[in-house]
This record gives C-alpha cells, sequence and structure tokens, in this order.
C-alpha cells in the first residue's frame, strides 16, 4: 500500500512571500520510493496524498526583530512610533541589536523627516515602488487577513476554516497543496505541514498522517530604498518618466545560486542564501527599478529558463540568453551561469544580436600568433568560458526632433562577464580589448549609442579600466608585466576608438555631497560595487559613448551605513554580493549630414 516514509522541509525558518516546498519521500505498492507527487487525478491502488497547511495562532502577540527576523523582539522604538515609521521596523530583539543597528535605523528616521515634500505629498522612492504594485511579489495582498477565502498553492478557492482550539492556540487551515507562500498574516505564527494517504472511494486517511512545524513566519526584510539621483541639477527625481525620450539600463550581477553557498558566504544566514528566498528578493529589487534595459551577470541556465525569463515576461520584458561555454566547466549543464539582457517591449525592438565567446577568439589567436608547441599551454590559459552577449535594438520613442523625423534610434547593449581569476590579468585585458574590437565594427558600420555593461572582475585603474575608460593602456602600467604568452605586445595595440565614459564617474562632475563621499576622488568610481568579508571594491561598470549620449540620472550608491555594521553581502536584505547600477540616458540629436 501507498505509504508516507518522511517529510521534512529545505528550511524551518519560513519567509513571507518564499515559497515553501516540502520534500515528501514516498513508499509504492511494489516497494520502490520516490518523492513524486500522487494527486487524486493519478491514483496509485486506489489511494492520493493530501496536504494541508496550518497557522498555528496563539492568543499571545508575539513582535518579531527588525533586524535579526529570527528572534522575538524585546523593545520597541518610540521614534519609530511618532514619526509612523512601519511597525515592524520599530523591533528589536535586545539592547546592544538596537544600538549596533543606530547608524542604518536612525535613516529611517531622517527619511521619515524628510518624507513630505513641499506639496504635502510623500516622496516615492524608486526601489520602494515595488511595494505598491499588484505583482506576484506584493505579499500584502494574499492573506486570509484580506480576503475570506484561502488564496494559495494550485487549488481552487475555498472558506478559511478554524480547525481546532488547543488552549491558547487556533489552527487554522492555510492552504491544501503540497507547496504554501507564507503571507503577510502569517508574521509571528507557527506553520504545520500535514501529508496523509487518503482512500479515494471513502475519502478517509489511512494510517498517521506525517506532520511538521516550522518556526515562527519571518517578514522578508526589505533594504533602505535606493533614490535616482539627476545629476544633470542635483536633485532628487522622484519617479522616473521615460516617456520623454531618455531610457534606463541597469547592470546587476545577480549572484549564481552554484556559488552561493556556506563555504564562501558562512556569515549569511543559510535561508537567505536558499534560492526560493534570493530570487523572489531579487526580482522585487529587479523589477521595483523599472528599468527599461536589465543587464544580468551569473544568470544559471535553469534558473533564466525557469524563473527569470517567465517572471520578467510578465512585466513586459523580453529575454536575450548567452550561456557561458563549457570546455572548462565540468558540472551540470543546468547550472552553468551566463549572461542575460532584458529589454521593455513597449520601449524597444530587437533587430540584432551578437554572441562573443572568448573561447573562439582564443582558439583563432593561438592559432594565428602561438607556436605549435605551446599552444596546449596557451589554450589553457587562455580558455575560460566566459562570454559577452551584444543586443542592438531599436527605440520606440524619440527625442531627435523634427529634422530627423523618420530615422530609426538604435542601441547596441553589451553585456558581458570577465574572468574572475586575480592572476590572470593577461587574460582579463586580452578579453576587454577583444570585445571592444568587436563593437568597434558594429559602431564603424551604423551611426549607433553604445553601452557596455557588466562584471568586468577589474577594479577601478587596472588595466581593462583604463582601456574602457581612456581608450589605452601605458606601455608602463604594471598590469602589463604578466604576458606569459606575449598576447599584449606591443602595448600600443591595446587601444580602441570608442569614446566610452563610465556612468558612475558623472557623481564627481556635481555638487550632491553625499554622493560623492561615495566615489573614489583618483578614479571617479564607486568605492564599491562587490561587498564580501573578503574584498570591497567596485568590479562593475556601465560604460556609455559620450558621442552620442548623456547622462541625466543614476541610482544612488550604497556606502558603509546602508549596509548593517555586522554584515557583508549577500545578506538578508541583498542577495547579491553585488549591488545594482542604474543609469538613466538621453540620446543626443544627430546633426543632418
Amino acid at each position: 500500500m501507498l505509504s508516507v516514509l518522511r517529510v521534512h522541509l529545505p528550511s524551518d525558518i519560513p519567509i513571507v512571500g518564499c515559497e515553501l516546498s516540502p520534500y515528501v519521500l514516498v513508499r509504492h505498492p511494489d516497494k520502490t520510493v520516490s518523492t513524486d507527487d500522487v494527486p487524486e487525478s493519478s491514483l496509485v491502488e486506489r489511494h492520493f496524498l493530501r496536504y494541508k497547511w496550518y497557522r498555528i495562532q496563539s492568543d499571545k502577540k508575539v513582535a518579531i526583530c527588525s533586524v535579526h527576523p529570527s528572534e522575538q523582539a524585546t523593545l520597541q522604538c518610540l521614534g519609530c512610533v511618532k514619526a509612523k515609521i512601519p511597525v515592524a521596523k520599530s523591533y528589536h530583539c535586545t539592547p546592544k541589536c538596537f544600538s549596533d543597528a543606530w547608524q542604518h535605523h536612525r535613516v529611517l528616521h531622517e527619511r521619515a523627516a524628510s518624507a513630505v515634500n513641499e506639496n504635502g505629498n510623500e516622496e516615492e522612492d524608486i526601489y520602494g515602488r515595488f511595494n505598491n504594485t499588484t505583482s506576484g511579489m506584493n505579499n500584502n495582498n494574499n492573506g486570509v487577513g484580506n480576503n475570506n477565502n484561502v488564496v494559495n498553492g494550485t487549488t481552487p478557492l475555498y472558506p478559511a476554516a478554524v480547525t481546532q482550539r488547543n488552549g491558547g492556540e487556533t489552527w487554522f487551515e492555510v492552504g491544501r497543496s503540497k507547496t504554501y507562500t507564507p503571507t503577510a498574516d502569517d508574521i509571528g505564527h507557527v506553520l504545520k505541514f500535514e501529508c496523509v494517504v487518503v482512500d479515494s472511494e471513502t475519502k478517509l486517511p489511512v494510517g498517521h498522517a506525517n506532520t511538521i512545524l516550522t518556526s515562527r513566519v519571518i517578514p522578508a526584510p526589505s533594504p533602505s530604498p535606493r533614490r535616482l539621483i539627476s545629476v544633470t541639477n542635483a536633485d532628487v527625481a522622484g519617479h522616473l518618466d521615460s516617456s520623454s525620450g531618455t531610457f534606463t539600463v541597469l547592470s546587476y550581477n545577480v549572484l549564481c545560486d552554484s556559488y552561493a553557498t556556506s563555504d564562501l558566504y558562512g556569515y549569511c544566514p543559510s535561508w537567505a542564501l536558499s534560492w526560493p528566498y534570493r530570487r523572489q528578493n531579487l526580482l522585487r529589487e529587479i523589477v521595483g527599478y523599472l528599468a527599461d534595459i536589465v543587464c544580468l551577470q551569473e544568470v544559471q541556465s535553469d534558473h533564466f529558463e525557469e524563473f527569470f525569463a517567465p517572471e520578467l515576461d510578465k512585466h513586459g520584458y523580453q529575454a536575450l540568453f548567452k550561456r557561458r561555454t563549457t570546455e572548462v566547466f565540468n558540472g551540470s549543464n543546468h547550472t552553468i551561469d551566463g549572461c542575460a539582457t532584458f529589454f521593455r517591449r513597449d520601449r524597444f525592438s530587437h533587430v540584432k544580436k551578437y554572441e562573443v565567446e572568448f573561447n573562439k577568439a582564443a582558439q583563432s589567436l593561438t592559432d594565428a600568433l602561438v607556436p605549435n608547441a605551446q599552444k596546449k599551454t596557451a589554450l589553457n590559459r587562455l580558455v575560460k568560458d566566459n562570454v559577452a552577449l551584444i543586443v542592438v535594438l531599436e527605440a520606440k520613442f524619440s527625442n531627435q526632433g523634427v529634422d530627423n523625423l523618420g530615422k530609426r534610434q538604435l542601441v547596441c547593449v553589451a553585456n558581458t562577464h570577465v574572468n574572475v581569476q586575480h592572476d590572470l590579468k593577461d587574460v582579463k585585458l586580452w578579453q576587454v580589448h577583444t570585445l571592444l574590437k568587436g563593437l568597434e565594427k558594429i559602431a564603424a558600420s551604423a551611426d549607433i549609442p553604445m553601452l557596455v555593461c557588466g562584471d568586468f572582475n577589474s577594479v577601478p585603474g587596472s588595466a581593462p579600466h583604463a582601456l574602457l575608460a581612456i581608450g589605452k593602456v601605458d606601455p608602463m602600467h604594471p598590469d602589463l608585466a604578466v604576458d606569459p604568452l606575449g598576447i599584449l605586445r606591443p602595448a600600443t595595440k591595446l587601444t580602441h576608438t570608442l569614446p566610452l565614459v563610465s556612468a558612475y564617474s558623472s557623481f564627481a562632475r556635481i555638487g550632491y555631497e553625499q554622493q560623492k563621499k561615495r566615489v573614489d576622488p583618483n578614479t571617479n568610481e564607486p568605492l564599491f560595487t562587490n561587498c564580501t568579508r573578503d574584498f570591497i571594491g567596485t568590479l562593475d561598470y556601465i560604460f556609455y559613448s559620450a558621442d552620442s549620449l548623456t547622462v541625466e540620472s543614476l541610482l544612488e550608491l550604497l556606502d558603509e551605513d546602508s549596509l548593517r555594521k555586522d554584515t557583508a553581502l549577500p545578506s538578508p536584505e541583498w542577495s547579491s554580493d553585488h549591488i545594482a547600477l542604474l543609469a538613466e540616458f538621453c540620446c543626443k540629436p544627430r546633426t543632418r549630414r
């Protein structure tokens, strides 16, 4: 007979908006064991599995610490209450917790004090806007408290029921599918999952029910909103009106799930490293920026197909993907990451796609320049599976004026992830140079603005950064000392003709002091875009062709105060070890020829 051997949850800490998917081990009548579901529509000898979820609601109210959401709160900040800050952010578990978090917490007070503008309206933050959407990411609109019916899982709606009352506890039935997504109504409460074998004829349970209890449900941590800062007048842009002829570009290394391990990021809670949690947090963030073009790096192949592409499609984005090549990687093809570029269909149309495989370029290079006896050594050094995705888009808007009516406005967007190995300085520089030479050919064939985005794994002042930012590399640059294959000689060939400028260098030219403090005065680049316990520095950039584009606004940078005192990235608030970069551009009117 069908029987359940074991049930357990990958994580016993449930988070609002993060789907719970129990592991259910089943023994079939033929003695085989599997984790396959047995629904009523696919009976096994007249039996099926029935699932139920309950919320155990105690008469005693429980508040959750805003900093350590797995801990019960013991004190509340009355300043938050007075300032009408969301009450969940006012709770702390210990006086030390409150003291350690003060640098971050006081920002909430300061923003609350300045949140009312001259017209008496609340100022809108770019990142915070997603909280008001009606997408699947809004956890506040999917609870029993907002609806007289249970809306969870894939089963039809049915009335919410009080199952039983035991002492000071009441058990509410909240779901009837194998999976369950906690809602805001579940915060502070324990959930119970029940799985039982049912006779299809009598509809009665057969044998005992297998159950498991979770910890108390915690709210999904939310980072402080990041605002869009105008670099033309240094004012805060409350919201973005991209219908005016401007467009926005986001670049973000989202941290591939294969790399998000406790071995590498032991300081991050395991539940915050889990993919079910991170994917929802990342999607909330990405969708909240409302970018017209989105360039993501470290997107796992199966996650692109099963999550990013379909979810962003719901928000009006078309998706393109280039997976890393597999000559070096020996794992599953499904977990190989790559570069993904998305664009809003109402703003752009797809014209052409180019895929750059640096491995193929390495093969061509060694065939042409390296003696046969050294080819194997050369390929071992150069073949690193990195790629770039170049997309040519046509704008569906125009700011070109009457003289240029009818002319197509094209934009070329390159999205890349350069090799990470610190000792391979020659390989990094060669990959960047190869990409730029490819972009030069595209620029020569059309009058087209260029955007070069990605994780270049190169700090400001390095040879790859110099090549991108100033179009050449000083022959005496120390990075050129690492060139065992001679692929960088002569140094005079390390040039390009694209008029590229780093978008975030615009912060150094404006009077917005808060942002200037977050920029390195020597390089005019952010102080960091990657922040772990082992490394803090800038690796990510958005470059643009300054002869055809101007920067209008930039997403504000994070600083040490924006991150909690005792953490690095990733964290419960930010689900990647990199931060997102976003720039708003305007196409310069083209002169008549």
